[in-house]
């Protein structure tokens, strides 16, 4: 299934991130970790919709693009899924970089909510049943969003 959104505002992108947190939440963990690949220019949007969605969540933590650590971790409270794992491949040189944090296992825990940054970078360890967001500048304020389930959602 294939969505296109249009956003205007910073706000509006932030809504969109927490109305599809707020859907995801109320499906029951499959056999892995949800994934969302995301995928578009610097600048796009990717991170402000990571904020809106990490509110669907409800994680308190301030949200950033965790471009030089590679990762951040936080508690998902009260619900079926336990972690959002918040990765940025941003400054990826090599696949095997990734793989270092424990990526492999990260992702096979159904209880872990997933979102990746520069997701094109790491496609080779991603596993085929993601769902894929493309952040694409339309002009200087609004964004087409992309999102694309191929996982039967």
């Amino acid at each position: 299934m294939k969505l296109k959104y249009f956003t205007n505002t910073p706000a509006q992108t932030k809504k969109l991130g927490r109305i599809l947190a707020e859907e995801i939440l109320k499906t029951p963990p499959i056999k892995k970790a949800f994934v969302l690949a995301l995928e578009g220019d610097l600048g796009g949007g990717k991170t402000t919709f990571l904020q809106g969605f990490a509110k669907g969540l409800k994680i308190k933590e301030k949200i950033l693009s965790p471009t030089f650590v590679l990762m951040k971790k936080f508690r998902i409270p009260k619900s079926n899924f336990q972690n959002f794992y918040h990765i940025d491949c941003y400054r990826i040189a090599k696949v095997k970089e990734i793989l270092n944090l424990g990526f492999q296992t990260i992702i096979s825990n159904p209880k872990n909510i997933i979102a990746i940054e520069w997701a094109d970078r790491i496609k080779k360890l991603l596993p085929k049943n993601i769902s894929n967001l493309r952040f694409i500048f339309l002009n200087k304020k609004e964004r087409e969003i992309v999102l694309q389930f191929k996982n039967g959602k």
